[in-house]
């Protein structure tokens, strides 16, 4: 028994280690894992390197996934180190300590017994040790009682000394009897009562054992098959992923980050040279000459052909025509009228220019040329109407969110300044002046940088739609134009109801209005769906439930959480990978407040 629960015990740590081997396995997979999305996770330094492609996109969000999916991993770990690796140490270390004190009671009990029949063993050698005396001396009274010559007093002695040892036998034999009874019965009471119940002690031990076992197997098996539920959702979100590839839309979005907006070249205006030649030369002359003619012009015609097919071939070297407006904008025909239209040499000559790093002798035209080249620059003359048309949008938009910041910093430091003037003691309001010089001075210095963006925005849309390029731009580039917002922070549904006119300054508002302003909520920009439950006990948090529909009023600034509200109006901030976020095109956006 003592080696068969000491086998026991060392079978519990084996397997003890066998689970913690386990963990560090899941713990270093899941490591991996996150490592390896890390690795191919995108640095968004700027937005230009934003995922704007379906694939891309779909590829970013099984990462996401399988980030989550680390996730569950690193779960698995720690219930099982928790659950099951724990619990065994514990158990082990418990379990020795119950084996040490059952076998001493053994020992114990064994060494009681033992010393009992010592006792016996004793006591029994000596009453056969008085026996054998008190036979002698019986022995030697009967000689001297028989012997004649034996005086009457050695016989007194010889009686008195046989009386003596049998007087001594017979308490011997006494004590022997009780020894021996005594021993009898702590036999009886080891073997029937002791040691049973000792064995029935360490039966009982060995099978907790293996119960304790059995427990931690089931628990090694829960700890996986808890997260299944959640793997499961997240292999699923993979193959939504998967499936939300729009190879289409991938391919109108190239076509819209390229599109130029320039017309085809026209085609080639044949060019006479036989109007002054004298006529009266035969036909056949004519006829010959027409012929070599024509086998020149064909040469000609080739040459020029293999020089204007540069689209996937060589480019041709551009011609150096004066940059003026007419050649800009103005093209003859053959009769003699003018017809608008852009000429995409001045725009090859200006970026030759600019590419070239050659030492010119300075002069007043390469000075103004240089002046040109900085203010196309700034208004994006230098690109196709189209790309034109699209970075001009985009700046318009970020001056209109820089503005909407500065009016909500301003705001803000009205209402600062009232408490300070209400309040002398929180603070001075002259303090607060500084600053809002300042952002009244942003805030002129953005207007007039977006009137003077609309304004060549307008000249863009102008020329495009005289030239009759009617652009059909992509799902986002509607997006941009529809949800375009103006100077003052509205947005407008139609572009051509926009106002390109200077921004009107509106006056300021009362406290009344002021306060209600700060009570409207935030507009949603959005929907998202629970895909996990979440108890929400921290302050901030909102709690949801599995499949439950919120409105999103701020998205993830990066830190995991998105702003969410209910039907009933309250608020607060869910983890971003427990919803599935599903935003409205026309949307304004979250709004910072100070």
């Amino acid at each position: 028994l003592d080696k068969h629960t000491q086998w026991g015990i060392d079978f519990l740590e084996r397997y003890a280690k066998f689970v913690k081997e386990r963990i560090e396995i899941e713990q270093n997979y899941a490591k991996q894992l996150r490592n390896l999305v890390k690795k191919y996770c995108p640095k968004r330094s700027s937005k230009d390197e934003e995922p704007r492609f379906t694939s891309c996109i779909a590829f970013f969000n099984i990462l996401n996934e399988l980030n989550d999916y680390a996730g569950q991993r690193e779960v698995v770990a720690e219930e099982m180190a928790h659950r099951v690796y724990g619990e065994l140490m514990r158990y082990a270390h418990d379990l020795k300590t119950e084996r040490k004190m059952h076998l001493q009671e053994g020992r114990k009990a064994q060494q009681y017994l033992d010393m009992c029949w010592k006792q016996m063993d004793n006591s029994k050698k000596k009453f056969e040790r008085e026996c054998r005396e008190a036979e002698k001396a019986q022995q030697s009274y009967e000689r001297l009682d028989n012997d004649t010559n034996a005086t009457k007093a050695d016989v007194e002695k010889a009686k008195q000394q046989l009386n003596l040892r049998t007087h001594m036998a017979d308490e011997n034999k006494n004590e022997y009897a009780a020894q021996l009874q005594n021993f009898n019965g702590e036999q009886h009471k080891h073997f029937y009562v002791v040691i049973p119940q000792i064995y029935k002690q360490l039966q009982e031990m060995d099978e907790r054992r293996t119960i304790k076992l059995s427990e931690c197997y089931r628990g090694f098996a829960d700890s996986e098959r808890k997260v299944i539920p959640i793997i499961s959702k997240c292999l699923e979100g993979m193959i939504l992923a998967a499936k939300s590839v729009d190879e289409r839309r991938d391919s109108q979005m190239v076509v819209d980050s390229f599109k130029s907006g320039f017309e085809p070249p026209g085609d080639f205006p044949f060019e006479d040279y036989s109007q002054h030649i004298y006529r009266t030369i035969s036909d056949g002359t004519i006829s010959a000459s027409k012929q070599e003619s024509g086998k020149m012009d064909a040469k000609t015609t080739v040459g020029k052909a293999k020089g204007k097919l540069w689209l996937f071939g060589k480019k041709p070297k551009p011609q150096s025509p004066p940059l003026t407006p007419t050649s800009l904008f103005t093209s003859s025909t053959p009769n003699g009228s003018q017809f608008l239209t852009f000429s995409i040499e001045p725009v090859h000559y200006c970026m030759n220019e600019i590419k070239t790093g050659k030492p010119r002798i300075p002069s007043f035209r390469s000075l103004k040329r240089g002046v040109s080249l900085i203010m196309a620059l700034e208004d994006f003359s230098h690109l196709p109407p189209e790309q034109r048309r699209k970075k001009l949008q985009q700046r318009i938009d970020e001056l209109n969110r820089e503005l909407q910041k500065e009016s909500d910093q301003k705001d803000a430091l009205n209402k600062m300044k009232d408490v300070y003037e209400k309040n002398p003691q929180m603070g001075d309001p002259g303090s607060l002046q500084p600053k809002l010089a300042e952002t009244m001075n942003n805030i002129d210095r953005l207007r007039m940088e977006i009137h003077k963006n609309e304004a060549w925005l307008s000249e863009v849309e102008g020329k495009t739609g005289g030239r009759g390029d009617r652009r059909h731009s992509s799902d986002i580039n509607h997006l941009v134009t529809q949800g375009r917002e103006s100077p003052e922070g509205s947005y407008t549904d139609d572009a051509n109801q926009e106002v390109r006119g200077p921004p009107q300054q509106h006056g300021h508002h009362s406290e009344f209005d002021d306060e209600f302003e700060d009570d409207d909520p935030l507009p949603a920009i959005g929907h998202c769906k629970a895909i996990y439950p979440f108890d929400g006990h921290n302050e901030g948090t909102l709690a949801m439930k599995e499949g439950e529909v919120l409105y999103i009023i701020e998205e993830d600034k990066g830190d995991g959480w998105t702003r969410a509200r209910r039907q009933n109006g309250e608020e607060g901030y869910v983890p971003t990978s427990y919803i599935d976020v599903t935003l409205e095109k026309n949307s304004k956006g979250a709004v910072t407040y100070i």
